[in-house]
């Protein structure tokens, strides 16, 4: 199996399950991260997010097996990465939460975009396979 296959896989199932916790048991998994208690009306926007995490845990199995034909979709996360990894600095530096809590998540934030950066397949080699 190609790197680039593997890693789609092992986001992809990242998101799956992320997906699935959102959607299923919210309070579990924002208390077994160390979030304070929310209200019961956040699951709702908690519920919408874990929509995203399975679509694109989905699509990543998809297109496992082609990544090369679909770059777009491994752009977008690179750019949901770098975006989670921004929230993540922005508010532990404020203050809002401690490293301890966003630690984590900015760590897969970071090894992630780092990985679909580097075994990105090439746009030429899209072309290329395209045509022979």
């Amino acid at each position: 199996m190609k790197k680039t296959t593997w890693l789609l896989r092992v986001v992809g199932t990242i998101q799956i399950i992320l997906g699935l916790f959102y959607l299923l048991a919210p309070a579990t998994m924002l208390q077994s991260m160390g979030h304070s208690s929310v209200q019961a009306d956040i699951y709702y926007p908690l519920g919408m997010l874990s929509s995203r995490f399975l679509a694109y845990g989905v699509i990543f199995w998809i297109i496992s097996s082609e990544p090369a034909r679909h770059r777009l979709w491994l752009q977008g996360m690179v750019m949901i990465q770098a975006i989670d990894l921004a929230v993540g600095l922005f508010y532990t530096a404020t203050g809002v939460v401690s490293l301890e809590l966003s630690g984590f998540a900015m760590f897969n934030a970071s090894w992630i975009m780092i990985l679909l950066l580097l075994w990105m397949p090439r746009a030429n080699t899209v072309q290329a396979n395209a045509h022979g």
